[in-house]
């Protein structure tokens, strides 16, 4: 809202706006919200602890940081890892000082992106954990086993948080109240892709358009291109190149199709996802059929008139069950 005789406030987005208000609200994460669920037991004990909340982006990390200071009667103090210093760090934990001597009201300090701190940086949270000063609250989308100080580590609890399934996404878009159709529910909820965020603010998008019948192919004209969960070099990297690996050797070829369309989808180098099939032929297929490691470097001939690649022909291979076929046509 905009004052007269001041200066215009912000307007909240959507995925602001609906922010969960209780844990009753959260959608998703049954495995740590549910009855008698260790977040759960947290919140009703009340007393807070310090903890680590790793999760991908959209899962609920600051709602939950958020609904603790709130449950707790805690101050909120929030901190970027991306802008703040250790300077920042101790004026934060001065005025948490300063707080529990004045009205002995405790602080609970959040640190979004707590992994991108380094080892000084973290190591300065340490006394004052240790004290009970402060109840530290980090959010984390990368490993904290590969990211976080052991000595922070040992000090918090390690909570993992889940990408929202299908269904907890069809729950979120039927509080919002948009009206869509079928397929244009299916296509909302496969552009967020497991994030709360992502989905609210295509709401948003959507409704700003002024449309009230709302399908399949105007959410496709109407949203970006759907840019799918992929790190290069992250966790996400990683996941998804073992989840290719395993399809193979599992004899899945629908799952090694969709897990390397989805790498190459979301950005990762054609040549990279080469190079590891080229491994997969030589050992997870191996000497099951010889051919495999033949159909790859077909991949790798001469470019034929038009600019594509002559690739081997569709043919099953023997071993495995004999269900992983040479499907590829090109990378």
């Amino acid at each position: 809202m905009n004052d007269f005789f001041g200066k215009a406030e912000p307007v909240a987005p959507l995925a602001e706006a609906m922010r969960p208000q209780s844990l009753d609200d959260i959608v998703g994460q049954r495995h740590l919200l549910g009855p008698a669920m260790p977040l759960r037991l947290a919140f009703e004990s009340g007393k807070p602890h310090s903890m680590i909340l790793w999760g991908p982006p959209g899962s609920g990390k600051t709602t939950l940081a958020r609904l603790m200071a709130k449950t707790f009667d805690a101050e909120f103090v929030a901190l970027s890892a991306v802008f703040s210093g250790v300077k920042d760090i101790r004026e934060a934990v001065q005025a948490a000082d300063a707080r529990l001597g004045a009205s002995a009201r405790h602080t609970i300090l959040f640190v979004d992106e707590v992994h991108r701190f380094n080892k000084a940086q973290q190591d300065a949270f340490l006394p004052y954990v240790e004290r009970g000063l402060i109840t530290f609250v980090g959010a984390t989308t990368e490993n904290p086993s590969f990211e976080v100080n052991s000595a922070l580590l040992s000090r918090a609890t390690v909570y993992v948080l889940e990408p929202l399934s299908p269904e907890d996404l069809q729950i979120l878009l039927k509080k919002t109240g948009l009206g869509v159709d079928d397929e244009a529910r299916a296509r909302l909820i496969g552009f967020a892709d497991g994030d709360a965020r992502r989905l609210l603010n295509a709401v948003e998008i959507l409704r700003n358009t002024g449309v009230e019948s709302i399908d399949g192919a105007f959410v496709e004209q109407t949203l970006a291109k759907n840019l799918r969960r992929f790190d290069k070099g992250g966790e996400q990297f990683y996941d998804q190149i073992s989840a290719l690996h395993k399809s193979v050797r599992g004899s899945d070829p629908d799952a090694a199709l969709y897990w390397m369309v989805r790498m190459l989808d979301g950005g990762a180098d054609p040549l990279y996802v080469g190079r590891r099939l080229v491994r997969m032929a030589g050992e997870d297929i191996g000497l099951a059929d010889p051919r495999a490691l033949r159909c790859l470097r077909n991949l790798r001939a001469p470019r034929q008139p038009g600019g594509r690649a002559r690739a081997c022909r569709s043919r099953p291979i023997p071993g495995r069950g004999g269900k992983i076929q040479c499907r590829l046509r090109s990378l």
